[in-house]
């Protein structure tokens, strides 16, 4: 399927030309929930995306605004260890992207691997690290996009700036680091996580950089943010579980929600 017949298919359920894209993570609700849904359309009925097989990722498209600004919001997304090649997964951002987003607000939930942060934290991605064993731009060239995009500045400088702002007016710790992607499912070993760490990443994941990859070859401008919802700390590793994971979610999520919504409202 083309990015034409995406945009197509969704210009058909609406007229809406948003400004900014968001792409949802894991246990991440609070923030759809306040988004003014114009209209929410079923991944299904998108010709091109995929369908999520992962708890609490919905695979619905919602159009409408936040903060009075037209926006548009991936509610659930695609990652490699459900089988899907990098170019499928990073589909949604082309189509985002085609349909006039020219900011890509990320989100996940990760493990963290800084020993001075805790569980609920919220993050400001600096930096990232791909080491999913792949890269979505690995394929013909695409005609207007560049060939090798820079990645000096993945994450958008302005808005990192502007997302600490607004944190510290409304009282919410936010930490910044270097965000890793790993391919997953499984968790790390301890020995891995003492590498990742040794490596200079402060937290760990299984999306979202693909899509950042995309996101600044299609010219976009990225914020990342991320909710630590597991501690990774080798000599203190505890199991853990979707449940905990999906409830530490929660339980950061208003804060997660305020900060993006206070970003949309003083975006440029």
């Amino acid at each position: 399927m083309t990015v034409a017949a995406a945009v197509q298919a969704i210009r058909a359920r609406t007229g809406l030309a948003p400004e900014v894209a968001i792409i949802l993570g894991t246990g991440l609700g609070a923030l759809a929930e306040a988004i003014e849904v114009d209209v929410a359309i079923p991944y299904a009925e998108i010709p091109g995306f995929l369908v999520p097989t992962v708890e609490s990722h919905s695979g619905r498209l919602l159009c409408g605004t936040l903060e009075r600004r037209p926006v548009v919001a991936m509610q659930g997304r695609f990652h490699r260890y459900e089988g899907y090649d990098l170019d499928a997964v990073t589909f949604p951002v082309r189509v985002l992207r085609a349909l006039g987003a020219a900011t890509l607000i990320v989100s996940n939930a990760s493990g963290g691997m800084h020993p001075e942060w805790a569980a609920g934290d919220v993050v400001l991605l600096a930096d990232h690290l791909n080491l999913t064993g792949d890269n979505p731009l690995v394929a013909p060239q695409r005609e207007g996009v560049p060939r090798f995009p820079d990645l000096t500045t993945a994450y958008d400088a302005g808005l990192r700036t502007l997302a600490r702002a607004v944190a510290l007016e409304q009282g919410i710790t936010l930490r910044e680091g270097t965000y890793v992607a790993v391919a997953g499912p499984n968790l790390e070993t301890r020995a891995e996580y003492r590498l990742l760490r040794a490596w200079g990443a402060d937290l760990v994941g299984m999306s979202t950089v693909p899509e950042v990859i995309v996101a600044r070859q299609e010219g976009m401008r990225v914020l990342g943010l991320s909710i630590i919802t597991d501690l990774c700390l080798p000599d203190a590793l505890e199991p853990a579980t979707v449940e905990r994971i999906l409830a530490v979610a929660r339980g950061a999520e208003p804060r997660l929600a305020a900060l993006v919504r206070g970003v949309v409202a003083r975006l440029n």
